[in-house]
């Protein structure tokens, strides 16, 4: 044997090698991604791309391809999972909720600032102990997962231990969590307060320990403008100064109310917005939640800084605060994901929650395309939070998130997909009529991490 010869040899040895010890995973299903935002696309063909049957392999916990079926390239598989059927999307992504106030979703009757004090600050209080903290952990994870929802950005509450429990309960499950500890140092209990320094150093440890490992990273988290002092947001962005890389998350604009207290707060700034730009938390891995009652300069300077917003219909209507304005957001090419809003919100399904966002564009008389609607649930949601670069949709290379749904998990359901008349008028339906029952599976990095009939996490 040639000296060449012998060197090809190891080389195809090595390359079998690698091939035999990847973790491959293969799925026969319909399957369902976006490729772009169907309000921004002229034909919208181009925004998506839907298989009847087609085939999914995932190699090492990431895509590898998404085809169609061909029985003779699915014959080099030796094991192939059959999901007919069934539809298959990526993961969701909830762009804001707040894991603390899971126990408290529900609470009856106030609107915002009423609601803070009554029910959501003594909730809170309770995540001092981080026995408390990671039992709660524990049961939101699961939620998420139950509903299909794979990455999600989260509050904490002040108590840095909030932080550490959820990070934990995330980390085991492998999940793409974005989580920060509330700043919080006026205009609150006083069991819930932390001051500027401790604030900043609190956080900052946190990053230190939390930003990046596996896929858990970190958000500044100001609750919002009227329970931080100046000298807090003027640390929170030296925080962002000092970590580029790191999240910023907080409320705007949601009560007018809340509006009016800004102003009071803050009468040298231009308006609520300004508060936080003044103090470099604006830009393009700032999330807004709600941002319902915004001026005109705002909606430009949301442009501007390339900052985004979450849209929270299922909570802006339990609350009473108001009505999102997604057309001027798409005109303005501003960023929008979806947001549950646990527990002003009143459901962990992002379908539900969808749900909500068509019937708060009705009242506007505008609509929401069930294609739009999962478009910000997925790869609109990973574009929000700068992680379309590793979920969101089925392009090769990206993490294998995803959620296999039952078209039809009731008798209604059944009875309206039996008279369905094409892709879109079944996906709207299944938006409408949908919850946590149509999950039928959760997938996470390639693993299955809930089955419906198991009634289980993995």
């Amino acid at each position: 044997m040639s000296k060449n010869t012998a060197s090809a040899a190891l080389v195809s040895a090595a390359l079998l090698s690698s091939t035999a010890m990847a973790d491959t995973t293969v799925i026969r299903s319909s399957f369902l991604h976006f490729l772009q935002d169907p309000s921004q696309v002229n034909n919208i063909f181009d925004a998506y791309q839907y298989l009847e049957d087609g085939l999914l392999v995932i190699e090492n916990g990431h895509i590898k391809t998404l085809t169609a079926f061909d029985a003779q390239t699915a014959q080099q598989y030796s094991s192939i999972i059959d999901k007919r059927g069934k539809l298959i999307i990526p993961g969701f992504i909830d762009t804001h909720t707040h894991y603390a106030q899971t126990q408290m979703i529900a609470a009856y009757g106030e609107q915002l600032l009423t609601w803070l004090n009554s029910y959501t600050f003594p909730t809170e209080e309770q995540f001092s102990d981080i026995d408390h903290a990671r039992k709660i952990s524990q049961f939101f994870i699961h939620q998420l997962l139950k509903n299909g929802t794979t990455s999600a950005l989260v509050f904490g509450t002040v108590h840095p231990q909030s932080v550490d429990a959820l990070f934990e309960t995330a980390l085991a499950k492998n999940m793409r969590l974005i989580a920060g500890k509330v700043m919080m140092d006026r205009n609150a209990p006083a069991e819930l307060l932390d001051t500027p320094e401790s604030s900043y150093q609190d956080s900052k440890n946190l990053i230190e320990k939390w930003h990046n490992k596996g896929r858990l990273q970190y958000a500044i988290t100001p609750r919002f403008a009227p329970t931080s002092t100046p000298a807090q947001l003027q640390l929170a962005g030296k925080l962002k100064a000092q970590y580029p890389d790191v999240y910023v998350h907080t409320h705007l604009s949601e009560n007018k109310d809340e509006i009016a207290w800004v102003k009071s707060l803050f009468p040298e700034r231009e308006g609520y917005f300004d508060v936080y730009d003044h103090y470099g938390l604006t830009g393009k891995k700032s999330i807004f939640a709600h941002a319902i009652h915004l001026t005109d300069k705002e909606w430009d300077s949301f442009q501007q800084t390339d900052s985004v917003i979450a849209f929270c219909p299922t909570s802006n209507l339990f609350l009473g605060s108001g009505l999102f304005d997604l057309t001027t957001a798409d005109s303005k090419k501003v960023r929008v994901g979806l947001g549950t809003d646990v527990g002003a919100g009143t459901s962990f399904s992002p379908l539900q929650t969808l749900n909500e966002a068509y019937k708060v564009m009705q009242l506007q008389g505008q609509k929401l395309s069930p294609f739009k609607g999962l478009y910000m649930a997925t790869l609109g949601g990973a574009t929000s939070l700068s992680i379309d670069d590793k979920v969101g949709n089925f392009i090769p290379g990206k993490e294998a998130d995803f959620v296999v749904l039952d078209w039809a998990a009731t008798d209604l359901q059944q009875l309206r997909f039996s008279y369905s008349n094409g892709i879109e008028d079944k996906l709207f339906a299944l938006i409408m009529l949908g919850d946590d029952r149509n999950i039928f599976e959760t997938f996470v990095a390639g693993k299955s991490v809930y089955q419906r009939d198991t009634l289980n996490l993995r």
